[in-house]
């Protein structure tokens, strides 16, 4: 996407025009070349996305939880960073975005011991995503930097589903839930969406940076794992109120900086579409904030930090699969639409249907994914996309928002089915849920011998 995009670019410039016009036997006969420049900007952004979930999410809703179980909030978040590395380097990148065909990648990059296919005379060279394939996509970075950044997208997904039942899963069911979620239902839905010949791709479905890879994935899973291990202790009745609103805030601004990674690193290179997806991050998430906190001002008479943290999220969230797909004017849209219905969804929704999803994981991450891969389709600026071989770009239109929608149910269908399926394997041989005495002790002490004093 990257070469493409800069391509005609560079060739519109007149200093420019002979040379592109002059070389290109040379272009087609050389490897792929590492630009420098996208390399650099693509290593910042898998430290900044990986900085979302340790230490961003991790105190997020280690913050929104009571006393007894922040260090069990903390934990869960951390080894489901350890566990999505390695499930990710033996077998989920090579089912994510090994060639394979239109529904899983195959095995060939099991283990990433073709990795040292890559290497020249100590440099890791630039590499083709699907190569051998009738889509293949040449890439400016080399692949171990590229195998990274989709790790740390793989690292938060299930690490977001958490929120959805803190305080309540045993800390073994956690682990395997984890393994098996990111090959089961991660992996095929990053090959979908993302990979040169992933069938929701060729549908025509555009999403940037994860919006319902890694949002409606997460959300919906959530509120699946909601449902199969129940209410906590005291729902509905018992203080169930944060126990720092602080920790909650400064996790909450991690997320919101290291979201720039997500987004704007999400056009693989140093480019103006980066810029504008960082522009459209940034607009979309103030007026989230904003429009939560308004709604909830209204409604309630006092605005909440609570709620302007959690609005914010929900902008950042909904604005991920449309960065660098719209203008800000689309994005502050899209963000103020966000802030709003998920505060519908986080408070009058769950209240009424009843289900307990701890954190809101499905309330924001959810419903603020759904929304934003919709409105993607209403919003699309062509040029932003527009290559060569597509010189209109993918522009808003009812078409596109049919086809965003038919990307969003698919998404729901098989996370829905798999998460349901992949809950009873653990529970039949681990157990899902702790015993009434260590919820009632807290998860800090039962599970883990630690405390908070």
């Amino acid at each position: 996407m990257v070469g493409a995009v800069r391509a005609p670019v560079l060739a519109a410039l007149p200093v420019f025009a002979g040379l592109c016009a002059a070389t290109p036997a040379l272009a087609a006969d050389a490897p792929p070349a590492i630009d420098s420049g996208d390399t650099a900007w693509m290593l910042v952004s898998t430290a900044l996305v990986l900085m979302m979930t340790i230490p961003g999410l991790a105190l997020f809703y280690a913050g929104m939880v009571r006393k007894k179980n922040v260090l069990a909030t903390v934990m869960q978040s951390f080894t489901i960073c350890c566990i999505t590395t390695l499930v990710w380097m033996i077998a989920g990148y090579s089912l994510a975005f090994g060639t394979g065909n239109a529904w899983i990648g195959d095995l060939s990059h099991a283990m990433l011991a073709d990795l040292g296919a890559h290497i020249a005379k100590g440099v890791d060279i630039a590499f083709t995503l699907g190569e051998g394939s009738p889509n293949p996509t040449v890439m400016t970075i080399p692949q171990s930097v590229y195998m990274a950044y989709q790790m740390t997208f793989a690292i938060i997904t299930p690490a977001l589903i958490a929120g959805a039942f803190a305080d309540r899963m045993k800390f073994s069911a956690l682990c395997a839930f984890t393994v098996l979620w990111s090959l089961v239902v991660y992996a095929p839905i990053a090959h979908w969406v993302w990979s040169p010949l992933g069938w929701v791709a060729a549908l025509g479905a555009i999403d940037f940076a994860g919006g319902t890879v890694v949002h409606i994935n997460a959300g919906v899973a959530g509120l699946v794992c909601a449902l199969v291990i129940g209410k906590r202790r005291g729902y509905g009745h018992d203080d169930l109120s944060p126990f720092n609103l602080t920790y909650a805030v400064i996790g909450a601004s991690l997320l919101w900086v290291g979201w720039f990674g997500f987004n704007a690193g999400s056009a693989l290179g140093a480019n103006g579409r980066a810029g504008m997806a960082m522009v459209s991050t940034q607009v979309a998430t103030a007026a989230a904030g904003l429009g939560w906190m308004a709604v909830e001002w209204w409604r309630t008479g006092k605005p909440t930090v609570l709620g302007i943290i959690s609005g914010a999220v929900g902008g950042l969230v909904a604005i991920t699969p449309a960065a660098g797909f719209v203008l800000p004017g689309g994005a502050l849209v899209i963000g103020l639409a966000a802030g709003i219905v998920c505060f519908f969804t986080a408070t009058t929704l769950k209240h009424k249907l009843g289900y307990d999803d701890s954190l809101d994981a499905f309330g924001v991450h959810g419903i603020g994914g759904i929304l934003g891969a919709l409105l993607t389709g209403v919003f699309a600026y062509g040029p932003l996309s527009a290559t060569d071989a597509n010189p209109t770009g993918v522009v808003g239109s009812a078409h596109q928002l049919l086809v965003q929608a038919e990307a969003v149910g698919v998404t729901i269908v098989w996370c829905t089915a798999l998460t349901y399926v992949v809950l009873k394997v653990v529970d039949v041989t681990i157990g899902l849920r702790v015993t009434v005495d260590q919820e009632i002790e807290g998860l800090d002490m039962s599970l883990h011998g630690e405390q908070i004093n």
